[in-house]
């Protein structure tokens, strides 16, 4: 079976896990600490809070930004449902906006439309490991007096140029949210971060993310409420061995991704990802669209049969049940969106992955199709 990602671990993630298992010392420890400032550093902010999902790290992010019932979030249409969950969860409204089709990222040509005087903060989505238009959209921020919250969960290690400047991911906005989740560049098996300039911002996030707690000397203080969003011991120390592996990983993507380009590119039903000028596509997930009159779901059984895992790209948020039903959202909104829904195919892509498997991958693809 072609998997559509398998993590990479070898020996440093089980000698690590032994050494915590050893310890006694399981939750918000040196590792915690360690695996926190090894990712600010990478990213280049002061600061970086540990916390069990990407999920918690959009949820505490809106929290310690205050947002609530009545305001409003703008974010793309097509991402993973939970960018739009923690938005309604916080009580304020998601206002989606459709994507370009080249990147699959949020048109930021339609942003300034969508802002109101109850909009809050942008929710760009770093999709499949290509930064969104930050440029634009840091303009907009600034103009309108709104916050920015990266959903960079797929983008660790991505990069943007900006003024001639070149950034990571997690660096642009008020704050950065990443996920170390299994399909993710690197894993903790499941796991976040939250990157920041912000030390009150961090202060707040490391209370939310503990029941409210506060140490204050040989007291603990409650001052606020608060949830259990600890990253364990456990999965820090695994994170501090992918960290240093996280160079080869990426580079290992982008070469695979470079063969995928040059096996399809005549493919006339196919359109391939397309990595811009000025941004490096780490390409967490390859992504392809297939043409209208291809039925995406029948390749995706067809190729499970034949031992090929795949899926779709990811979801459309207006057309989802809870979302369809809440907001009556027009799909004639979303275009681009619903096409990329309906037609979009994750190709398997992971660093043990071979050049036989993706001949093989290719060859299967084609002739199903």
């Amino acid at each position: 079976m072609i998997r559509l990602t398998i993590p990479e671990f070898d020996s440093a993630e089980f000698d690590a896990v032994k050494e915590v298992l050893n310890s006694g010392w399981l939750i918000q420890g040196n590792n915690v600490s360690k695996f926190e400032g090894t990712v600010a550093e990478y990213v280049g902010t002061r600061h970086a809070v540990a916390v069990n999902s990407g999920t918690s790290a959009l949820h505490l992010s809106l929290l310690a930004l205050g947002i609530t019932s009545g305001d409003e979030v703008i974010t793309t249409d097509f991402t993973f449902p939970a960018t739009a969950n923690v938005i309604e969860l916080v009580g304020a409204k998601p206002v989606l906006v459709d994507i370009d089709l080249d990147t699959y990222n949020i048109d930021v040509t339609q942003v300034e439309a969508k802002i109101t005087e109850r909009t809050k903060a942008i929710m760009p989505v770093h999709l499949f490991g290509q930064v969104a238009g930050m440029k634009p959209i840091m303009e907009f921020a600034q103009r309108y007096k709104l916050k920015i919250i990266e959903d960079a969960a797929p983008a660790l290690g991505a990069t943007y140029s900006l003024d001639g400047k070149v950034k990571q991911a997690g660096s642009f906005g008020d704050l950065g949210c990443f996920s170390f989740h299994p399909r993710k560049v690197i894993t903790t098996g499941e796991g976040g971060m939250i990157t920041t300039d912000d030390e009150e911002l961090a202060l707040k996030l490391r209370k939310l993310r503990n029941q409210g707690m506060e140490s204050r000397g040989n007291k603990v203080i409650f001052n606020l409420p608060g949830l259990n969003n600890r990253m364990t011991e456990i999965q820090a120390a695994i994170g501090i061995a992918q960290m240093n592996k996280l160079k080869q990983f990426i580079s290992r993507r982008q070469q695979l991704a470079i063969l995928y380009d040059e096996l399809l590119h005549d493919i006339e039903w196919i359109k391939l990802p397309k990595a811009l000028d000025g941004r490096n596509h780490t390409y967490q997930a390859y992504v392809i669209m297939l043409g209208n009159g291809v039925d995406r779901n029948s390749v995706v059984s067809r190729l499970n049969e034949l031992r090929i895992e795949t899926t779709l790209g990811s979801y459309s948020i207006h057309q989802t049940e809870y979302y369809k039903t809440k907001y009556a959202f027009s799909s004639d909104e979303f275009p681009n969106a619903r096409l990329a829904f309906e037609q979009s195919l994750a190709l398997p892509i992971y660093p043990t992955m071979n050049e036989n498997d993706v001949r093989c991958v290719v060859r299967e693809l084609i002739t199903v199709i």
